[in-house]
């Protein structure tokens, strides 16, 4: 397919998202299953096209001066690829397979209109009525950080210590043009251009023989920032996939005991065999059916890890369209969901143990304001300083700390801040 051609596919799939009310994930699936004769170069191609539209959703309706499929994707080839007017009108030039020609409405807004004046929502691409949420976090710098999380996300992967340090990865993932994550001590990092395929991990060796997991380096970071010791009890209390199940493994060096469990038995489905291809032998799943899995173990935990359920807004970077189908309903579902967490978890803890809450998400609701509620709840609990909760690192330490937002509560990385996805960890302890 020519560059048009794929224009004109991704405009198609933006208007059935729009009219279908589909997920992009689905809108473009069924696209290639209509269109066999697109290859994976093109089908990759267009779904960039896609996924950069749906990230600047309000910017390039506001640009355009509407808010028609084909509009919102001439907008983002300006706002997010950097085209300029002659490029655009050299794509759409009505030959075959191509868009039709440029108006004169269009040409004007490609090279007249700006988002001076844009509200902060639109300038940065999120829905309005999460405004007020993101301006109590980021205040004046809002639209900035909303931008950072509408860009494209990298590949983070990270090194399983249970089978090799990270130069073994680095060294035989060089044509992938894997480099070391600034940060996390485990991490690779695979920059991803506009319209690139993300190169088929799945099938590389290191992936197979369970050196490599794929893994956000703020997710890498947030597991860390957990202090797991070899020879503890941890409860991984939402275990879902095992992605940070894995990473505790790892820090516990294969030696302890490490339970993994989540309220909803589907998410587990893939730990077992996950775990298994990590080589790891000191964790067990318990999946919950009539009773309570952890029955009998309240009081007895070193380390109790909450993965908590949350809104995702950390994560837009990988799941643009999810902020536009998310509402105030679900953000109030999610609160509701972590203080029975929180709840369950502080029963699980020893004196001495400690709690470490966890979210991809960069709303106060679900972070600062939940902490804040259950120290209301708990008084023989204290929060850990956010500066010995980011010791791990090390010499990073203090780098990190200039880089990431700390308060009273916990750390929050943000795409702007820390180049992570949006992470909050705030660990609480039990005195003796």
């Amino acid at each position: 397919m020519t560059p048009a051609a794929r224009l004109s596919a991704a405009i198609e799939v933006i208007a059935a998202i729009d009219t279908q009310r589909v997920p992009a994930a689905n809108a473009l699936k069924d696209w290639g299953v209509a269109h066999r004769f697109a290859g994976s170069g093109d089908r990759a191609a267009i779904a960039g096209l896609v996924y950069d539209v749906l990230r600047r959703r309000a910017s390039t309706a506001f640009l355009m001066d509407d808010d028609s499929p084909r509009a919102r994707v001439l907008g983002m080839l300006k706002l997010e690829r950097g085209y300029d007017l002659a490029r655009i009108e050299k794509l759409c030039d009505g030959a075959r397979f191509a868009p039709e020609p440029l108006s004169a409405n269009e040409q004007a807004a490609l090279t007249s209109r700006t988002l001076d004046g844009a509200p902060p929502h639109v300038a940065g691409d999120y829905p309005e009525w999460l405004d007020g949420e993101f301006a109590k976090v980021f205040g004046e710098a809002r639209v900035e950080e909303a931008t950072a999380l509408a860009r494209r996300a990298p590949l983070d992967l990270r090194a399983n210590a249970l089978k090799a340090e990270r130069g073994k990865p680095l060294a035989s993932l060089r044509h992938l043009g894997a480099r070391a994550t600034q940060w996390s001590p485990w991490g690779l990092r695979i920059e991803l251009d506009a319209d690139a395929r993300s190169p088929g991990i799945q099938a590389e060796p290191d992936f197979i023989k369970g050196v490599i997991e794929v893994q956000d380096e703020g997710s890498q970071l947030a597991a860390l920032f957990t202090a797991a010791k070899s020879g503890e009890q941890v409860i991984d209390l939402c275990a879902g996939a095992g992605g940070k199940t894995l990473a505790l493994a790892a820090m516990m060096g294969g030696r302890g005991r490490l339970i993994a469990t989540d309220r909803d038995k589907r998410q587990l489905a893939p730990i077992h065999e996950r775990l298994s291809r990590a080589g790891v032998h000191n964790a067990e799943v318990r999946t919950p059916r009539d009773d309570d899995p952890l029955k009998g173990l309240e009081g007895t935990s070193d380390l109790v890890v909450i993965d908590a359920p949350c809104t995702g807004t950390g994560t837009w970077r990988r799941n643009p369209d999810a902020k536009w189908r998310m509402r105030p309903g679900a953000l109030e579902q999610r609160c509701k969901d972590q203080v029975e967490v929180l709840d369950r978890a502080a029963r699980l803890v020893k004196p001495g143990g400690r709690i470490a809450y966890i979210t991809c998400s960069v709303l106060q609701k679900e972070n600062g304001e939940q902490i804040r509620a259950f120290m209301s709840r708990y008084g023989d609990f204290e929060i850990v300083n956010a500066t010995n909760v980011t010791e791990p690192l090390g010499e990073r330490a203090i780098a990190f700390r200039n880089a990431a937002r700390l308060s009273g509560e916990g750390v929050l990385m943000t795409p702007q801040r820390t180049k992570t996805d949006g992470f909050f960890v705030s660990v609480l302890k039990r005195p003796h």
